[in-house]
């Protein structure tokens, strides 16, 4: 993997490929701090900006694999997600740190089931989680399409690497209200 490379996705983000030292050799791994601009109302995090964070993260974790915005740029393909989930267990204030740990799930030629937690700085607290299904798109065509061998061994090698967890409860679970007063159809 590479060294530290810049302005990833245009939002200005780097990502340092030695980092995964640092993180119990976790190479899917995101800090940040809650920003002023994101807290609602209520006094927290909104919920739109666990998605930025999360977002953030993926981007990170895409360099990781070679999916850079040189690659976007070069190749002409990148990513598009077709379906998220997210779960809000437990609230962020404003300057508070967390980190966000990622996980393949699972992946094909063409697609990656990535899944996200995001826990407060020095600490195992399941703030929120994310769950993903991620496309590989031609540009051009705006069709999906296969990873690029270097992008297929780069999965592989991560995937090898990565912390194995058991299945998250939270991924590919279905929302619904246990007794409901009323259901439509």
């Amino acid at each position: 993997m590479s060294k530290t490379k810049n302005s990833l996705t245009g939002y200005g983000l780097s990502f340092d490929s030695d980092n995964t030292q640092k993180n119990n050799g976790n190479l899917f791994y995101h800090e940040g701090t809650v920003k002023p601009e994101w807290i609602d109302m209520n006094g927290h995090m909104n919920v739109a900006y666990y998605v930025k964070a999360f977002d953030f993260a993926i981007d990170i974790h895409w360099a990781e694999l070679g999916i850079t915005k040189e690659y976007i740029e070069k190749k002409g393909c990148s990513t598009f997600s077709v379906e998220c989930h997210i779960t809000y267990q437990n609230e962020m204030k404003v300057e508070e740190k967390y980190h966000i740990s990622s996980q393949i799930l699972a992946y094909d030629k063409k697609r990656i089931h990535l899944f996200q937690t995001m826990y407060k700085k020095d600490s195992e607290e399941t703030i929120a989680t994310a769950e993903w299904m991620s496309l590989h798109v031609n540009l051009k065509t705006r069709k999906v399409s296969e990873w690029p061998i270097t992008v297929m061994q780069q999965l592989e090698k991560v995937c090898e690497m990565q912390p194995q967890i058991t299945w998250p409860d939270e991924a590919g679970k279905k929302m619904k209200i246990k007794k409901p007063i009323y259901v439509l159809g």
